[in-house]
């Protein structure tokens, strides 16, 4: 059996301000820092097989954070790079609201059906991700960390559960949440969702969904 645990980076000023990441590579913030400590320390119990992450600093950052307690070097799996927010990335989330009004309510009613201009669609994330998960669960039998971002883990999420992208915002991950995943007999199973209860000392003001 493999437990695959989806971690998101920690918090970065971008978080806190609304602003679109995608591929821009932003550091973390104190907060993120110091939530990826946390959930490092969270962790630290377990034995973990692997820490792969996505290229992005922010995620990296994370990443090496959590190694550090089991001394292992990250894997740096650049599919598991943010998804490319092409014209919207640097964006206030208000800026593209009102620049991009029609294709923003599609972004919100209709996730699966939008691509971003000069950017990625939500399938084009699933495929490239879903298939560092699929090998990193062929390749270990026992518990591993990918470090990503918050689309790329709310698609994998919709898709290990066998959902499609249109449940996009039926799901949430905060910075540095976790969700955790058993594979065995070929099977994904769910096994806990969004756990951030290790983050109370560095909690402030609870973020939105971005």
């Amino acid at each position: 059996m493999t437990e695959i645990i989806l971690a998101r980076h920690g918090e970065t000023e971008w978080n806190v301000h609304e602003v679109f990441r995608g591929r821009i590579d932003v550091e973390l913030n104190q907060t993120g820092i110091k939530q990826a400590e946390l959930l490092a320390e969270h962790l630290s119990h377990l034995k973990l097989d692997a820490v792969y992450s996505s290229p992005l600093k922010r995620a990296l950052k994370t990443a090496e954070i959590i190694a550090r307690y089991h001394k292992l070097e990250v894997e740096i799996a650049p599919a598991l790079i943010d998804c490319d927010f092409g014209q919207w990335q640097g964006l206030r989330l208000q800026e593209v609201k009102d620049r991009y009004k029609e294709l923003y309510a599609e972004w919100g009613n209709s996730p699966q059906l939008v691509r971003i201009p000069e950017g990625e669609s939500l399938n084009d994330v699933r495929e490239r991700a879903l298939g560092v998960v699929n090998e990193a669960a062929a390749k270990h039998k026992g518990t591993i960390v990918l470090v990503a971002h918050r689309v790329v883990n709310k698609v994998l999420i919709c898709a290990l559960l066998g959902l499609d992208n249109s449940h996009f915002w039926n799901i949430r991950q905060d910075n540095c949440g976790t969700t955790t995943f058993t594979y065995e007999d070929k099977r994904f199973v769910l096994t806990e969702h969004n756990n951030t209860s290790y983050l109370k000392p560095a909690q402030k003001v609870r973020l939105g969904d971005f």
